[in-house]
């Protein structure tokens, strides 16, 4: 199918609290018959999609593995499914895990593996015209008709050998809503115009520069954080105002923490992170420019 394109969408698994999880993938001899459930449900939302062929990787990652960059997981589902066989048009196409685990270009961070939230990419792929139906379709309806059957919930319970509190099926644009949320939560939502923008190759300026937060600035499709000792931190305005010297020693370790908290978040989802020495007396600001 030389003209085949695709809608991307995730299932997003919100684990009970304090749960493990028993396997982090399924075997490629099971993969296929769970699939088929996940390929119902969604025919169940908008019919049409049973037109498409469904492709999946029965595996969980974490939300930033899924927003990164060009969506490398989706792109690697998609080369990997123009080599499958079989006649196009509604089939189901599931990576299992072999031997050697689930194949490399669609292997989980093992580093990421805790999170409460667990997903897994899938992609519909076909026709444009079809595609383009589904995938409005899927937009207009998943984020509040996509909770999944309660057979299926329970199907992937029992599969993954974790518990589930809520499975549900979300287009790209849903997880990445329902991210911008969760950093809002978190304390981390001046991020997030810097991670979309990364996703989508916006090469625009972009900063933080609010004080007593670091300072970054986003170009290009990377961010670069100015790393200041603890006198350039307060002589060069970035410290809180009006804070004595017995909490400033605990502040600027606060300041640090932060500063690596927000290169953890950008290196999960795949931004190069550049720390640019600022020392005492010289412009950060100008420094992140050069």
């Amino acid at each position: 199918m030389t003209d085949a394109v695709t809608t991307l969408g995730a299932i997003a698994i919100e684990l009970s609290p304090g749960t493990p999880i028993g396997r982090e993938a399924l075997a490629q001899a099971e993969a296929g018959d769970w699939a088929s459930t996940i390929a119902t449900d969604l025919a169940r939302l908008v019919p049409e999609a049973a037109e498409l062929d469904l492709v999946l990787v029965a595996g969980l990652f974490d939300p930033a593995e899924l927003l990164r960059p060009n969506f490398p997981l989706h792109a690697a589902l998609d080369r990997l499914a123009a080599r499958a066989p079989g006649a196009e048009g509604g089939r189901i196409i599931a990576f299992g895990a072999s031997g050697q685990g689930l194949p490399s270009e669609v292997k989980p961070d093992a580093g990421l593996a805790q999170g409460p939230l667990r997903v897994l990419p899938f992609l519909l792929r076909g026709p444009a015209a079809k595609v383009q139906a589904v995938g409005d379709a899927f937009e207009q309806r998943l984020l509040d008709t996509g909770m999944a059957n309660a057979g299926t919930a329970l199907a992937t319970q029992a599969a993954f050998e974790l518990r589930i509190e809520h499975m549900r099926y979300l287009t790209l644009h849903d997880l990445m809503a329902m991210m911008a949320m969760q950093y809002e939560h978190a304390g981390l939502a001046a991020l997030w115009p810097m991670i979309e923008a990364a996703l989508f190759g916006d090469d625009d300026e972009l900063w933080l520069d609010a004080p007593p937060e670091p300072l970054c600035r986003y170009a290009g499709g990377a961010v670069r954080i100015a790393l200041m000792d603890a006198d350039a931190w307060a002589l060069g305005g970035f410290a809180p105002a009006g804070i004595n010297a017995e909490r400033m020693e605990w502040l600027f370790e606060r300041f640090e923490e932060r500063q690596r908290q927000i290169a953890a978040v950008l290196g999960a989802h795949g931004i190069e992170v550049t720390f640019d020495h600022c020392p005492v007396g010289k412009d950060a600001r100008a420094i992140l420019r050069s």
